[in-house]
């Protein structure tokens, strides 16, 4: 395993290999690796001969006030985690190596990113699309993994790379959860005790709203999103951020939920600590 952060050596790197004809995967993360991160790994495995980790803690999709300083970092124990998997090269660039001084392009898909995440934080996917566009020209992925607990996130970045041509295929792997249901994810390390028992909860109020669907065959957006909050409400920590029940390739509202198309979205603060989950139904 190659651990790189000079963005000349990894694009030389990715270069030689497109010249000898190998399959590059792509799994980019803000490090503080989980199973999550880890299950994308293995997604590619079988698709790719060389798997590229990015570990990149991006500022351009934070915003003022949020986490950017406090981000949970432990370079040294995701290389550990990598070098249990199949990583051939761990791309961890420095801010001022992707963003270097008189920076002054994004990208911003603006359609998808609208609504549901991009309400609260405006100028989050311009700067994950942002990222993403430069971490594709330099590692010059074939495939690119997503997890789908960042399901919005993942439709954002399949449209930017529609739009703008990206030869890349991308694989959404599903949502790695905890024994409890809590989504993993980096941010649950923030969680004091009390506050991730409460946590559990997001996924239980998916379930309720799956179970409605599915066993009394309701229909109706409002009911299920009534039944989610029914279950949030049990909740004196959690402030709800929003409830949304979309058609899960557009992240649009939907009017009635259709299954096999539509998904319920939740987005939540314990104190200061912002979670999000999803369940397809």
């Amino acid at each position: 395993m190659q651990v790189v952060s000079s963005i000349q050596e990894m694009r030389s790197a990715a270069q030689s290999l497109r010249r000898e004809g190998k399959r590059i995967g792509l799994v980019p993360t803000m490090g503080f690796l989980h199973e999550g991160h880890l299950s994308l790994v293995d997604l590619l495995a079988d698709r790719c001969d060389f798997i590229v980790l990015t570990i990149f803690v991006n500022p351009t999709q934070f915003g003022i006030g949020e986490d950017l300083d406090d981000y949970p970092r432990n370079l040294e124990g995701d290389l550990e985690l990598c070098g249990q998997r199949r990583v051939d090269f761990v791309f961890a660039p420095t801010d001022s190596e992707m963003y270097p001084s008189g920076y002054s392009t994004f990208v911003e898909e603006e359609e998808a990113g609208k609504g549901l995440c991009g309400v609260s934080r405006p100028t989050h996917f311009r700067g994950v699309t942002t990222v993403c566009a430069k971490l594709f020209n330099v590692c010059l992925p074939d495939f690119l993994a997503l997890g789908r607990k960042d399901a919005q996130q993942a439709v954002v970045l399949e449209r930017m790379i529609r739009d703008l041509n990206f030869p890349i295929e991308v694989l959404v792997g599903p949502i790695i959860r905890e024994a409890d249901g809590l989504a993993m994810s980096s941010r649950n390390s923030y969680l004091e005790p009390r506050q991730r028992e409460h946590a559990a909860l997001l996924y239980q109020s998916l379930l309720a709203g799956k179970r409605v669907v599915e066993e009394k065959e309701v229909r109706n957006v409002e009911r299920v999103k009534a039944e989610v909050m029914g279950v949030l409400n049990e909740s004196a920590l959690i402030r709800v951020n929003y409830v949304e029940i979309v058609d899960r390739e557009t992240m649009r509202p939907e009017r009635d939920v259709e299954m096999g198309r539509s998904a319920i979205l939740v987005a939540g603060w314990l104190d200061e600590v912002r979670l999000i989950d999803n369940i397809r139904l």
